[in-house]
């Protein structure tokens, strides 16, 4: 019998002990692996032979794996190596570099040490947000801190630039160059709770690396010489990035990966030591007869949620939303010119100089210095009107004042829903400060103050659970299928935003409620919602048509009687110029004005009561203003502010009678005799916030002016996006294009995808099958041909979606301990505003209409077309889903193979509060009102396959060659690229260079 080669483990105890064991569980299973072969004899070294006893009477051995860790004679185990001409399996120079490093850090950068604890600063849009690393205390490895927001400056650090990652971590682990293997789990800083099975191990998935990690994972083990190794991975805007690499690391709990490690280990030792023996894994291992049976899950399949329409043939594969923001607060704008010396300093001080560019002021410090000069203007009485001008200096002491109060808000600046502009008008030539000539400067400029719209207590608590809803019911099977798909990395999300920060938050919190996610939503929005305001903002692309749609609009209500050109009839409503418009509606128009007055009025004497208390001492003493920071994570209401007769939410008296005022003089200009329709929408919404949130302050003729302003409103809204079905098909197809383009592109991909997947199933199943018969070696490359084949097609159609920017997850069949790991759901949310929920549902109900289209049928039906009609409105949280399903039972040319759900909601539902019953009083109690639950959109058994529907939307949606290329992050920016510059200086002091051959060894 040939020698067994003898591998000898020099490592301190402390780093393989687990327990009363010698080997750490890891460890243990690979050596036991690796002996088991025949081949190999393994002996520890342990601490008083590593530490106390010569070299030259330690053990004989031919290979050594040795791992550096605190006390460990780094010199010692080298001149062991260099007596006795082994193979070390850690190049032991390079863990000397690791150790030095390591010591630096701790000494003066303190980053990304978990023995440590940390401030991870994430600086974005509207604060800089601080999270709180722990070493895994319980369930928490970290927690929220949104008091603190200082950047610190005493001393010296290094700040990680924050790298969304979707809220997840890539753990990957190395054995030689050649393998590679990754496991994913959620990030600590989406809600700072670690997932744990039930014998309380945090919970992990393997996770397939793209080509280009897998090289990065080749490079890291080359570069450092470490054969065995892990580092965490980031992926971050379509580009990946490692970080934290530590020496002999093992994966837990992964049969096949011990079996692969003690394979690969097997090789390396082998051909180090005796090529003449051969590498080649035999066909049965040797340790296979007594490998404990991991244990499966037990999964129901998913079936369609239809019962008796399709059967339990179909998988989910998609499920595709576009959501409307929550309840918020009404939208103010505040517009006056300005003369005063100190408003045209500050203009001038942030637009560094120029006198004719316009200001734009949102920072805190920007928003301070205009309330320090706002409060310097603001007059300390209000004196009566007299002549005009008497009257125009008190309408603009007014407005100042008013100013004044939004700026005053909360105590301190904080949030995404106050912002300044400032836009020069007038100039004049002045001598220039030094004398030497003149230059222009400016002497009026218009003011343009926007704040409110901040989504409420209501809103967070609608979106949060909606989210719960779509947890429980979107997707079939059991209650917890999402959560269990979503943990084992089946489901790819993705979520999407506008840039308003109504929307973001409703965002957030819905993701809270989808994932059943803890604590505030501030992290988990940086961590899991990503803006895209080219996407789901603005309406500049259709602002002509709407312009024109408004003024048609107003002709016809103004004259009393439809004038435009009728298309309808009798069964098809929706058809008709102006359809939803009341056939009275110029006679409810003065009806509305004289109660937009009589609540005006009474605010008016709330707001006077309030203004003479603040003078002396206010309830203000008692009751602290409104924080609107603090109360982003809230989802109940100040019970306080209520039982002071305050207004709820950050409203004060002052506030809302500025609202309601401006509301007065807009909607009807007495000296001209003329209405404005426009503000028919803001009317409604103002009625309908206070009606849900002020109902407190019995404000008499609320309730009557919300049934004629609902009435009227239910006719304007959908008609200014278009006047007529063709009209409206124009408009949305503008505003939604792009939105369009990329629900387009998200069906595709998941066509693709489902069938690369499903065409290499097929030819495993039948590799399977030959295999039981005898080997086909050509078979074999084909089906890793076909494996490798369909990520790139899936990366390849992810490129045209604009989506190189989408951070990808999905699950490793190969080591996963999941029954059915090829199951696998795309989610993609969008969050918006009313303005893009109506344009997609216009282009989805009238896209038939298109000349391009003629003859085919909608792809709503007309029952579903005669509910949209009746619905009018569609209210905070309203929704449209688009779900693909895919027959598993046809064949993958069928055009059957995939079918698509169109499903909407209305939203939240204000019925409720009309009746007088238990429910009414909870809601009225709870300032929130019901979401509505899905309505279809097709008959019941109809079938819209995937390509009918991207015939009918194609015309309208952005073509994928048209999306702009996704730009490409640069790992380091700005004030970081000097710590980047520091690092690379301190490697360039390793010939890594030298080491990096192609062989790896």
């Amino acid at each position: 019998m040939e020698k067994k080669i003898r591998i000898g483990v020099c490592v301190m105890e402390k780093k393989v002990k687990c327990g009363p064991e010698v080997f750490s569980a890891p460890m243990g299973q690979i050596l036991d692996r690796l002996q088991s072969f025949g081949e190999f004899e393994v002996v520890h070294f342990g601490d008083k032979v590593i530490l106390e006893d010569p070299i030259e009477s330690w053990p004989v051995c031919d290979c050594l794996i040795a791992f550096h860790s605190s006390g460990y004679p780094l010199e010692k185990v080298e001149e062991y190596a260099a007596l006795r001409n082994i193979l070390i399996c850690l190049e032991s120079q390079f863990q000397d570099m690791l150790a030095l490093i390591e010591r630096c850090l701790i000494k003066n950068w303190i980053i990304l040490l978990k023995k440590m604890t940390l401030l991870k600063f994430m600086g974005i849009a509207f604060a800089n947000l601080s999270w709180k690393s722990l070493l895994m205390v319980g369930n928490r490895s970290s927690e929220f801190h949104p008091e603190v927001r200082r950047v610190r400056r005493e001393g010296s650090y290094i700040y990680e630039e924050f790298m969304p990652t979707g809220g997840t971590d890539v753990k990957v682990y190395t054995v030689g160059p050649e393998y590679a293997h990754a496991e994913a789990r959620k990030s600590p800083v989406v809600d700072g709770v670690v997932m744990r099975n039930p014998d309380g191990k945090e919970v992990r998935y393997p996770v397939l690396l793209t080509p280009v990690e897998k090289q990065m994972a080749r490079e890291v083990c080359i570069a450092f010489r470490q054969a065995v190794c892990g580092f965490d991975l980031l992926r971050c805007e379509g580009r990946s990035y490692v970080c934290d690499v530590n020496g002999w690391s093992f994966v837990k709990n992964s049969y096949k990966y011990y079996d692969d490690a003690a394979c690969v280990l097997r090789k390396i030792f082998l051909d180090a030591k005796a090529p003449h023996l051969s590498s080649t894994i035999p066909p049965t291992l040797p340790w296979k007869v007594n490998e404990p049976v991991q244990p499966s899950e037990g999964l129901t399949r998913q079936g369609s949620g239809l019962i008796g329409t399709f059967g339990q043939s179909e998988e989910l594969r998609s499920v595709i939303a576009i959501i409307r923001h929550g309840d918020r607060t009404p939208k103010q704008k505040v517009k006056f010119k300005v003369t005063e010396e100190k408003l045209l300093n500050l203009m001038l001080k942030y637009n560094g100089g120029r006198p004719r560019s316009e200001t734009k002021l949102k920072s805190a410090v920007q928003l301070q210095d205009l309330l320090d000069a706002t409060r310097a203007l603001v007059p300390r009485t209000r004196p009566g009107r007299g002549s005009d001008s008497e009257a125009e200096d008190f309408e603009h002491a007014e407005k100042l004042r008013q100013v004044k109060a939004v700026l005053e808000e909360g105590g301190h600046f904080s949030g995404i829903y106050r912002k300044v502009q400032l836009k020069p008008l007038k100039w004049v030539m002045v001598p220039k400060s030094n004398g030497e000539g003149e230059e222009e400067r400016p002497v009026e400029a218009l003011m343009v103050l926007k704040y409110g719209g901040v989504l409420t207590h209501a809103g967070r608590k609608q979106a949060e659970e909606l989210g719960r809803y779509f947890r429980n019911n979107i997707y079939p099977g059991e209650g917890t299928g999402l959560l269990r798909l979503h943990s084992t990395y089946r489901h790819d999300l993705k979520i999407y935003s506008s840039d308003e920060g109504r929307v973001q938050m409703s965002a957030a919190a819905f993701a809270k409620g989808l994932l059943d996610l803890e604590g505030q939503l501030t992290p988990i929005l940086v961590s899991l919602v990503s803006k895209d305001s080219s996407m789901l903002d603005g309406l500049a692309n259709a602002s002509i048509e709407i312009k024109e749609a408004k003024a048609r609009l107003n002709d016809v209500i103004i004259s009393g009687s439809k004038t435009l050109h009728n298309s309808g009839s009798a069964e098809k409503p929706w058809m008709v110029d102006g359809a939803g418009l009341p056939p009275n509606a110029s006679e409810l128009l003065p009806k509305l004005v004289k109660l937009t007055k009589r609540v005006t009025e009474q605010v008016k004497l709330l707001a006077k009561d309030e203004d003479e208390e603040l003078a002396e001492t206010s309830s203000y003493d008692v009751i602290p203003p409104y924080d609107q920071a603090k109360a982003l994570g809230k989802t109940n209401i100040d019970v306080d502010r209520i039982a002071a007769g305050l207004p709820c939410g950050s409203e004060g008296f002052l506030l809302m009678f500025a609202r309601w005022r401006k509301l007065e003089r807009d909607l009807y200009n007495e000296r001209k005799d003329r209405y404005d329709i426009t503000q028919i929408p803001d009317v409604y919404d103002s009625c309908k916030y206070d009606r849900l949130h002020n109902s407190h302050l019995n404000l008499e003729g609320l309730g009557e002016l919300f049934e004629f302003a609902q009435l009227l409103a239910d006719g304007v809204i959908p008609n200014e996006y278009g006047i007529n079905p063709k009209q409206k098909l124009k408009i949305g197809s503008k505003i939604a294009r792009r939105l369009l383009g990329k629900i387009l592109i998200d069906l595709r991909n998941t066509r693709e995808e489902a069938l690369s997947v499903a065409d290499l199933k097929s030819c495993e199943d039948h590799h399977s099958a030959v295999n039981k018969t005898g080997s086909d070696p050509k078979l074999n490359a084909r089906s890793e041909d076909l494996r490798k084949s369909s990520f790139t097609s899936v990366k390849s159609t992810d490129q045209d979606d604009d989506e190189d920017k989408e951070t990808k997850y999905r699950l490793d069949p190969k080591y996963a301990n999941v029954r059915t790991p090829e199951r696998h759901v795309r989610t993609r949310l969008y969050f918006t505003s009313e303005s893009h929920i109506h344009s997609l549902m216009n282009v989805l109900r009238y896209c038939n209409l298109d000349e391009s289209l003629h003859g085919e049928a909608s792809l709503v039906c007309d029952n579903a077309l005669d509910r949209l009609f009746k619905t009018k409105e569609l209210d905070y949280m309203s929704y449209i889903v688009l779900r693909m399903f895919e027959n598993t039972e046809v064949a993958l040319e069928d055009p059957k193979k995939f079918r698509i759900e169109m499903t909407f909601s209305r939203g939240a539902d204000l019925s409720p509060l009309e009746k007088n019953d238990k429910d009414a009083a909870s809601w009225h109690q709870e300032h929130t009102v019901p979401i509505m639950g899905p309505e279809r959109l097709q008959e019941v058994g109809s079938y819209l396959t995937w390509e009918n529907m991207e015939k009918m939307i194609h015309p309208f949606a952005m073509p994928a060659e048209d999306f702009p290329p996704p730009s490409i992050p640069q790992g380091f920016s700005g004030y970081f690229s000097k710590s980047a510059a520091v690092l690379e200086r301190l490697a360039n002091l390793w010939p890594f260079h030298k080491y990096g051959n192609t062989n790896g060894k």
